[in-house]
């Protein structure tokens, strides 16, 4: 086994990990993290529209690939994910039941977001799988460098992801198990560019820009809404910071990219 592959697999096992990051919460009550679920939508939100705006979208465009085809890439990312959770929702209220606790709100179990984030974050792993193998076929210190930012990047937006979990329906285990489900996608993204190598590279682009299209898609279909649900003026101005927060996260992330 080549030395660029075992650093490789490494690194992407150590990307991974930065999924459990939910394991933190097991000793919280499920009623105190859902008291404060606002909050982290907003800076979900706020992290998947800079994500696809301040990175995905700059990154794909840099590729060079032609400027229909961009946009054809994001258009199809907006809209794959519309027909995807056009289809959850028809499932779901085919076998719609509900999860109650006395003294406590209904919770519809595993709403279509849940699904959608996970099938967005998947591609978005599976591409960082690439990436890192990329750069470590070009050198291990550019494969290191490449692995600290996909890190620091990463370690928000598991924290977002999982959050939405739980506010999806999602328990506190199954939410940890399924993100890191989707983490592990990162390994087929690795193993991919080895098989392939240039003929991933050449796709790698749009795969980038269609996964900028279902971060818009979810951040704007199914978050903003929800924050619009809030009238109490006071926490309306909360939610809007924590978007904020959501989108500096990223913009800072810059400095590492």
């Amino acid at each position: 086994m080549s030395a660029e592959l075992l650093y490789t697999l490494g690194s992407v096992l150590a990307i991974s990990l930065i999924s459990l990051v939910g394991i933190v919460t097991l000793s919280v009550r499920e009623s105190v993290l859902r008291s404060g679920m606002y909050l982290f939508i907003g800076l979900a939100a706020g992290a998947l529209l800079g994500d696809a705006f301040i990175h995905l979208i700059p990154e794909a465009f840099g590729e060079g690939i032609e400027n229909t085809t961009f946009s054809l890439a994001i258009l199809t990312g907006i809209l794959l994910f519309f027909v995807l959770e056009k289809y959850l929702r028809w499932h779901h209220k085919q076998s719609d039941h509900s999860v109650c606790k006395p003294g406590e709100a209904c919770y519809i179990a595993k709403k279509p977001l849940g699904t959608l984030i996970l099938v967005g974050d998947g591609v978005h792993n599976f591409v960082d799988g690439a990436i890192i193998a990329a750069s470590y076929a070009v050198s291990i210190p550019l494969g290191i460098a490449t692995t600290i930012a996909v890190f620091l990047h990463e370690v928000p937006q598991e924290v977002s992801d999982f959050a939405l979990l739980l506010h999806s329906g999602f328990s506190k285990t199954n939410a940890l198990i399924w993100n890191m489900v989707s983490a592990l996608v990162a390994f087929l993204g690795a193993f991919a560019f080895f098989a392939i190598g240039n003929s991933l590279e050449a796709i790698e682009p749009i795969a980038i820009a269609f996964t900028a299209g279902g971060f818009i898609y979810i951040a704007a279909s199914n978050l903003v809404p929800e924050l619009h649900e809030t009238e109490n003026p006071g926490r309306s101005a909360i939610e809007f910071f924590a978007v904020l927060i959501g989108i500096g996260l990223m913009f800072a992330l810059l400095s590492v990219g």
